[in-house]
């Protein structure tokens, strides 16, 4: 049976039997007045009967007055809850505000709560790490359905274009070297270099090609039969230059192409971050790039076969990506678990950040509830809530049918008791 028809229903079964009970009242009432004369004890019985009928009566109008207008009458301080709705709900937000979603009070769940432990504790098992892996992919493959739409594919396009014409070309590269080349890191890049080109000339088919293009050069020896002895003397000459070069620049920090290198790459980046003229080359070189048509159908390309790409993979059970997620969320809660620093960090953060939080949303909290028991329908409001607490209510009245029959009892013997 529905949970609203069976309140309704113990309701309507209680007001049944409060109202029995006047009746039954009221009836050994009468009988009581009309056998008083018989026998002494009648009119103890009358004396209860009254009583019980005044306290069923007094307690039917009490709690007929918090919902409704008794007979209709319009009685003042009756219908009470419908004509203080407003009140009522700035009164309950106020009370569930101040014991429930005080600033201390969260605070102390939160301290005993011990988020970090139960986060990591739940994150370490794998099927929790799996399905979160799951819900990521169920909510990548929803967005990536969205995106799919040429109208996004256009936006992007016109976006990413947007922002690379913003670009300067010419300070960015500057800048971009300036951070290369600080504390003489492009030092390292030069040796770097020399290294290799060192390597390179070390090997034997690289040497034969140089023996071989110098051979082609001194032709006017070939008649001499000197051309391959001359080609190999002068490689073995520059692979010894550049192996003592090497070692000279490796031993000293200031040797002078050390330093015309320096000079060269500081005069470079300034022209590039000042010189207009480098300016405009690459002004011209980007918008040359940007107009040509084979930029927006690359970038267009690209965005396709990404989208292509997730699509396959999310589609897929054993997806990739979501199986790499849920690995990430199974390694996160593993390590958690044994940094008890991390953990205390996460607690402190969540402890740390509450107050504000929670000063925030207790105040929005507020007026939602404010709000909502305002725009309530007063009539539904009313029904909802004798339906829930008016079953209970009616043990008022049966208990001031008892109760008062009883007093009056009490108090018609004690009456006949003083009297003598």
């Amino acid at each position: 049976m529905d949970v609203a028809v069976a309140s309704a229903s113990g309701l309507q079964r209680m007001k049944r039997i409060a109202l029995g009970l006047l009746l039954a009242a009221a009836a050994l009432y009468a009988v009581a007045t009309a056998l008083q004369g018989h026998h002494p004890a009648w009119h103890y019985v009358a004396a209860f009967a009254e009583a019980a009928m005044v306290g069923a009566v007094a307690d039917w109008f009490a709690v007929v007055a918090l919902f409704r207008h008794p007979l209709g009458l319009p009685i003042p301080h009756t219908a009470i809850i419908p004509n203080n709705k407003a009140r009522i709900g700035r009164n309950l937000a106020a009370f569930i505000l101040g014991n429930f979603l005080s600033t201390e009070q969260v605070l102390g769940k939160l301290r005993g709560f011990d988020a970090a432990s139960r986060l990591a504790g739940w994150l370490a098992q794998p099927e929790h790490a799996a399905r979160i892996g799951e819900y990521c992919r169920a909510a990548a493959r929803y967005g990536l359905d969205a995106l799919d739409d040429d109208r996004i594919t256009a936006f992007i396009r016109r976006t990413v274009l947007g922002k690379l014409e913003q670009v300067d070309v010419a300070r960015l590269t500057g800048q971009v070297l300036d951070v290369l080349t600080a504390e003489r890191r492009h030092q390292a890049l030069l040796d770097e270099v020399l290294q290799q080109i060192g390597a390179l000339l070390e090997k034997d088919d690289v040497k034969a090609k140089i023996a071989e293009v110098i051979a082609g050069e001194v032709r006017y020896l070939r008649y001499l039969g000197l051309d391959t002895i001359a080609g190999h003397m002068a490689t073995s000459k520059i692979v010894a230059g550049v192996g003592r070069i090497i070692g000279e620049m490796g031993a000293d920090e200031a040797h002078p192409l050390r330093l015309r290198f320096d000079a060269f790459m500081a005069e470079f980046i300034v022209k590039l971050k000042e010189d207009p003229a480098f300016h405009q080359k690459g002004e011209d070189i980007k918008q040359e790039a940007l107009a040509h048509p084979a930029l927006a159908e690359y970038l267009r390309g690209l965005w396709q076969e990404l989208l292509a790409w997730l699509h396959a993979d999310l589609q897929r059970e054993d997806s990739a990506l979501g199986r790499r997620i849920g690995e990430a969320a199974l390694t996160l809660g593993r390590k958690l678990q044994t940094d008890a620093a991390m953990r205390e960090w996460i607690n402190g953060q969540l402890l740390a950040a509450a107050p504000r939080w929670i000063d925030h949303y207790r105040e929005d909290i507020g007026h939602y509830i404010v709000a909502r028991v305002d725009a309530w329908n007063t009539a539904e409001m009313t029904s909802e809530l004798e339906r829930n607490i008016g079953r209970d209510l009616q043990f008022v009245r049966i208990n001031g049918t008892l109760v008062g029959g009883s007093i009056g009892l009490l108090i018609h013997a004690v009456t006949q008791w003083w009297r003598g």
